[in-house]
C-alpha cells in the first residue's frame, strides 16, 4: 500500500512535475500585479477627462443660465418686477387706508429721483404688485370661506372662482392697453403698472365679502358700495397724472378732441372697477 503512489506515476517520468502546485501562486501574484501596473495610465488618463467634462459641462450651464435669464427677462422684466415688491408695513397700511378711504389725500404725484420713481416703501402714489398679489390670493381664500358657509364649497367651484377672475383681470388689461393704442396716449403706463392698478380692486371686494358674512346681504352692498366709490375715486386721481397731457395734469383747463378722449378713457377704466367687483363677489353672499 506505501509503495502505491509511487507507481500510479509515470515510469518514463525522471522527475515529479511540481508545475501544476507552484505555478498558481505565481500566476495569482502576476493577475494582482496587472492591476496595479495599469492605474496609474488610467488615472492619468481619467482625470484630465473627468476635469475636461467638469469645466464643459459648467460652461453649458452657465451658457444656458444667461440664455434663459436673456429670454425671460424679455418677456418677463424680473428687474422692473423687484421695484414693485419693495414694500414695508408702513406702506401696506397706509396704502390700504388709501384705498379705502382716498378722500383726504392731496398729492396724488409720484416722485422721482433721477428720473426714476421711487421704490414704493418711499411713496405711497407709486403702484405696487404686492398689495393687488396678496389681495387676489386672500380673495380666493374669502371666496372658499363663503362657499362652504353656505354648503356649496368644492376644489372644483374654487377653481372656476380663481381662473374667471385671472381671465377678467386679463381681459381688463388688454382692454385697456388697446384703448391706450387707440386714443394714442403717450403715457408712462406700463403692463405692470396696469395689473397694479387693476388689481387693488380686490382689497374692496374682500372687505365687501367678508361684510356679506358678518352682517348679510345688507351689510354687503352698503360696504361695497363705499368701497366702489373709494376704488372709482383712487382710479381718476391716479390715473388722470398718467393719461391725460401735463397740461390736464396740472390742472389747465385744455381743450380738444384728444383730451376729452383722454378723459372718458379715464373714467371708463375707473367706471369699470365696480362691475367687476359686484360680478365677482355678488354670489358669495346670500
Amino acid at each position: 500500500m506505501r509503495g502505491s503512489a509511487p507507481d500510479m506515476a509515470d515510469p518514463n517520468q525522471l522527475f515529479d512535475d511540481t508545475s501544476a502546485h507552484a505555478g498558481s501562486p505565481a500566476m495569482g501574484y502576476r493577475g494582482q500585479e496587472t492591476p496595479g501596473m495599469g492605474f496609474p495610465a488610467q488615472a492619468l488618463l481619467t482625470e484630465p477627462m473627468s476635469n475636461f467634462a467638469v469645466a464643459y459641462g459648467s460652461s453649458l450651464a452657465s451658457q444656458g443660465k444667461e440664455l434663459v435669464d436673456k429670454n425671460l427677462d424679455r418677456f418677463i422684466p424680473i428687474s422692473k418686477l423687484k421695484y414693485y415688491f419693495a414694500v414695508d408695513t408702513i406702506y401696506v397700511g397706509k396704502k390700504l387706508g388709501l384705498l379705502v378711504f382716498p378722500y383726504m389725500h392731496q398729492n396724488w404725484e409720484v416722485r422721482y429721483q433721477q428720473d426714476t420713481p421711487v421704490a414704493p416703501r418711499f411713496d405711497i402714489n407709486a403702484p405696487d404688485l404686492y398689495i393687488p398679489a396678496m389681495a387676489f390670493i386672500t380673495y380666493i381664500l374669502v371666496a372658499g370661506l363663503a362657499l362652504g358657509t353656505q354648503n356649496r364649497f368644492s376644489p372644483e367651484i374654487l377653481g372656476i372662482q380663481a381662473s374667471s377672475a385671472l381671465v377678467w383681470l386679463i381681459i381688463e388689461v388688454l382692454v385697456t392697453l388697446l384703448s391706450l393704442y387707440l386714443v394714442t396716449v403717450n403715457t408712462d403706463l406700463t403692463t405692470i403698472d396696469l395689473i397694479a392698478f387693476s388689481g387693488y380692486k380686490y382689497v374692496g371686494m374682500i372687505v365687501g365679502v367678508v361684510s356679506g358674512l358678518l352682517f348679510g346681504r345688507t351689510g354687503y352692498y352698503l360696504v361695497l358700495l363705499w368701497c366702489c366709490i373709494a376704488i372709482v375715486v383712487f382710479m381718476i386721481r391716479t390715473l388722470r397724472l398718467k393719461i391725460l397731457s401735463e397740461a390736464a395734469a396740472q390742472g389747465v383747463l385744455v381743450r380738444g378732441a384728444k383730451n376729452q378722449l383722454r378723459t372718458y378713457l379715464t373714467m371708463a377704466i375707473a367706471a369699470a372697477q365696480p362691475v367687476f367687483m359686484y360680478w365677482l363677489t355678488y354670489h358669495l353672499v346670500r
